[in-house]
């Protein structure tokens, strides 16, 4: 009995340890020629990317290459969703064993059935000069779950218990759960988007010191960007100042960090063992309210179909049905009675042959003239963007939220190329617009959507712009900037403050560290400007206008970041202009209006 007990538990754990082994292909057993590609992620997010790192070795004496073309859709047994396609080519030197990370692009999650789980699954195909292989790996997720990923070192002891912990508080739910993800910290990725979506990451300290220097800056950019960061300490010297996390956290054990957190909680157990109570407590840290802001994938599904400022203020415009209802009727008289009667009366049969075609092709050319007359081509679209700047500690660079909302005519290609490192997802738009392509009710639309990466960028197309079309995108970028607000004199009341950007700031408000209020307004680049108090009453009714602008989570994120007079040391501005550019993506849009909210602490000489 213990024998066989035994040999089914190891059946049952040989696909856990090995479940983000994508594939291992070995053309020939002869040969020490091998393709590895490891998922370094243990379940792909509801979105962004899932880094997969391929390891060649290539024993042969002449250089190889390898294609990866990979498939993540969000697709069930009704052929319902939607699916994003990717491919990569890598070189493999002769006599060589490289290693290079991938991200492969993870569809949006926008099926979901009713009383169940969406599932997200990602095939990872490879082809080329050492044969084929493939592989998958997927992920189910209920409709507002926080995809959250924790280190090996949590996860081994812990996840049974987290999931069970999390099964408890769902209440009428009776499918399986699972709390979260999970990574090994000697092998973590080195570029942010990795993590771009996922909401929470938790790991020791020990884990902490574990990752590389690019991984951990990898990290506290994605935390800046909005992402939930719980380190459990063994130690009690650990605090932000002693990992590395803030250059001012001695003695710090929390913080938020622009759009994100950080929190660093007491670990008692050598063997990183969690209790009950210690279980509850790290769920709780990704499911307060107060702190974290709504799971991304949730906003996608949530913020934009109903209330969203931008696309109420965008123009409405409806089909003319009547006048193609007129050209369609007139066709059927055309092409029935008139032409069976007159251009081919009896005798003249054969005609038919002639004119039913003409008429067809004729009523094709008018309806197509028709449209691009009265929709021409290209579009036309509004934006807004929430950017936090940091000039502080050597970051250097500017943290965006960019939403925006676009109705195109007659599109003659619709391929465009992120040139910034960024995550970008379509949103599903009211279903109440005529022109609205993707809906909250149409479960991804069976929208086919590319996006490759490589080198920073992102080579996008598919459906993300479709002809005579209403569609919004969300994006999140981090671009280096040397853009900034100074200040001239620090002592001085009123204070006075340069910009450092490249465009003009139509309306400022500073506080500064004793929580006094200034205002400034039309500022321009470089030219200093002196500054006049205001009340916090006009502060409050600044922010709340400011919030109007944008959607439920970019909202919650600004009003983290308020410059509160109550935060003595603040020194930190919130200003809004029309003229900054935005991150640009199809350049068959024109964007006739780009709003632009930016905070940020003040930079002192």
């Amino acid at each position: 009995m213990l024998p066989r007990a035994l040999a089914l538990l190891c059946l049952l754990a040989a696909p856990l340890a090995a479940q983000e082994n994508l594939f291992g292909h070995q053309p020939d057993p002869k040969s020490k020629t091998r393709i590895e590609a490891e998922a370094l992620f243990s379940r792909p997010a509801p979105g962004g990317f899932l880094p997969v790192r391929i390891t060649i070795t290539n024993a042969n004496e002449a250089e190889g290459s390898i294609e990866l073309r990979c498939t993540s859709s969000d697709s069930d047994f009704r052929g319902q969703g939607s699916e994003m396609t990717s491919s990569f080519k890598l070189s493999a030197p002769a006599g060589k064993t490289t290693q290079q990370d991938v991200l492969v692009p993870c569809n949006t999650l926008l099926n979901y059935s009713s009383g169940s789980n969406g599932t997200i699954n990602v095939v990872v195909n490879m082809s080329g000069s050492f044969g084929s292989s493939t592989g998958n790996l997927s992920g189910n997720y209920q409709e507002s779950q926080a995809a959250l990923l924790i280190s090996s070192t949590l996860f081994s002891p812990n996840a049974s218990m987290l999931d069970s912990e999390v099964q408890k508080r769902i209440h009428g739910y009776s499918g399986s759960f699972t709390f979260a993800g999970k990574f090994d910290p000697g092998k973590m990725p080195e570029d942010w988007r990795a993590f771009s979506g996922y909401d929470g990451v938790a790991l020791t300290d020990t884990d902490w010191k574990t990752l590389s220097p690019g991984a951990r800056t990898a990290i506290l950019r994605w935390n800046r960007l909005g992402g939930r960061l719980v380190i459990l300490a063994g130690s009690a010297n650990s605090d932000l100042g002693t990992l590395g996390i803030s250059t001012s956290g001695a003695g710090l054990r929390g913080e938020n960090r622009s759009f994100g957190s950080v929190v660093i909680d007491r670990l008692d157990s050598p063997t990183a063992t969690l209790d009950v109570a210690g279980a509850n407590a790290l769920i709780d840290r990704f499911s307060n309210k107060d702190d974290n802001l709504d799971p991304v994938n949730h906003a996608i599904l949530d913020n934009f179909s109903k209330k969203w400022a931008l696309h109420e203020d965008f123009d409405p415009k409806s089909y003319n049905y009547g006048l193609f209802i007129v050209i369609l009727i007139a066709f059927g008289i055309l092409v029935g009675p008139v032409n069976l009667f007159v251009f081919a009366k009896s005798g003249r049969r054969h005609r038919l042959f002639i004119t039913t075609p003409l008429i067809a092709l004729a009523t094709s050319v008018l309806l197509v003239a028709l449209i691009i007359l009265i929709d021409g081509f290209g579009g036309r679209g509004i934006r807004v963007a929430l950017m936090e700047v940091r000039p502080d500690d050597g970051e250097n660079s500017a943290y965006i939220y960019q939403e925006q909302v676009s109705r195109t005519g007659v599109l003659l290609g619709s391929s465009f190329t992120l040139n910034e490192p960024a995550a970008i997802t379509p949103v599903p738009l009211s279903s109440q617009s005529q022109w609205s392509r993707l809906t909250p009710d149409n479960n991804g639309g069976g929208m086919r959507f590319e996006s490759n990466s490589g080198d920073g960028k992102l080579e996008v197309e598919g459906d993300w712009f479709q002809s005579r079309s209403e569609q919004g995108q969300y994006l999140r970028a981090v671009v280096p900037t040397r853009g900034r607000l100074e200040l001239r004199n620090g002592s001085g009341s009123p204070p006075s403050l340069v910009s450092t950007f490249d465009f003009k700031v139509d309306k400022l408000y500073y506080t500064d560290s004793s929580g006094t209020i200034w205002f400034g307004e039309g500022i321009e680049p470089g030219k200093p400007f002196t500054c006049r108090e205001v009340p916090v009453t006009e502060l409050r009714s600044f922010e709340a206008y400011a919030g109007t602008k944008l959607s439920v989570r970019s909202k919650q994120a600004l009003a983290k970041l308020s410059p509160d007079p109550d935060k003595r040391g603040n020194r930190r501005f919130i200003a809004v202009t029309e003229s900054a550019p935005g991150l640009e993506t199809f350049k068959g849009i024109t964007w006739t209006r780009t709003s632009t909210i930016i905070t940020g602490p003040i930079a002192t000489p």
